[in-house]
């Protein structure tokens, strides 16, 4: 395993980072995909943008990974199909991705259903720079894929006490990071708001299981990406912001704060994976012009 800290990496000899319930996707056994490019994120679109163009999240229950992916997609007005493009470009079955309708206390909304290949290994920093590299995203998509991994590295570093570059990111986890967090570049790119702007940061107590055992939440690499960040206390229990939601806002250069003054043109109400007893669950989605 790879390390600028030769010492902390002997110490902790297998650091990984790990995944958490609220990204819930279902995997299978299919194996050996073949890399392909054809994802074009620069044909028009129905939500084409523009230089004042604004991405507004509201994250009334909180925010994961397939969160961001499928709000992110009904904003671009992307397909199945082109978020299939992207995951072939990375070697993962075009089918593996979609968008759905999805409905909870009768309310109709969307979600993302990913169902990814099943797999044993342990990838690095190094490891998942390349598999980006390789990909069929734009440069400007790539540099922010790899931004949020290299914020979530430092994170479970700094946790572990271990370089970034010591950090394994291990087993169908590191593939659900690697599609969501590359997606969600794309996307975001694809869109190209002139501004972010997200609401603050529900939290609540709680546990996740994980490779290390229950830990409370915020998860601590979580806790340490939170550093800055508006939260605010929601009667209720379990995790409400994952390792890979709280990576991306924070490379994406989110700012934290009210509804912004705008004109609506696009909106989408998202549900996660679960759903939290008690109160309000989703998250709104809107692109508006300033």
């Amino acid at each position: 395993m790879p390390s600028a800290d030769s010492g902390a990496a002997r110490r902790r000899p297998h650091v990984r980072a790990h995944r958490h319930g609220h990204d819930t996707h279902d995997h299978d056994h299919r194996h050996e995909y073949a890399h392909e490019h054809d994802y074009d994120q620069h044909h028009d679109e129905p939500h084409a943008a523009g230089a004042r163009d604004i991405l507004v999240v509201r994250p009334t229950s909180g925010l994961s990974g397939d969160m961001l992916l499928a709000g992110l997609a009904r904003m671009a007005g992307a397909t199945d199909a082109e978020l299939g493009g992207v995951a072939a470009s990375l070697g993962l079955p075009r089918d593996c991705v979609t968008v759905d309708p999805r409905a909870l206390n009768e309310v109709n909304g969307w979600g993302c259903r990913i169902v990814l290949p099943h797999e044993h290994s342990h990838r690095t920093m190094a490891d998942i720079r390349a598999i980006i590299a390789g990909s069929g995203l734009t440069a400007a998509a790539q540099s922010l894929a790899i931004r949020a991994f290299e914020l979530l590295a430092a994170a479970e570093g700094r946790v572990h006490g271990v370089s970034p570059e010591a950090v394994t990111f291990h087993e169908v986890g590191a593939l659900d990071s690697i599609l969501d967090t590359c997606l969600c570049a794309a996307l975001y790119d694809r869109i190209s708001p002139a501004k972010f702007v997200c609401g603050p940061l529900p939290l609540c107590d709680g546990v996740v299981r994980c490779d290390h055992g229950l830990l409370p939440v915020p998860a601590p690499a979580v806790l340490e990406l939170l550093e800055g960040v508006p939260v605010r206390g929601i009667d209720t229990f379990g995790e409400t912001v994952t390792p890979t939601a709280i990576a991306l806002l924070k490379a994406l250069d989110a700012a934290f704060g009210p509804w912004p003054a705008m004109t609506l043109r696009a909106r989408a109400l998202v549900y996660g994976g679960n759903v939290l007893p008690g109160v309000a669950n989703g998250a709104i989605f809107a692109l508006g012009r300033a």
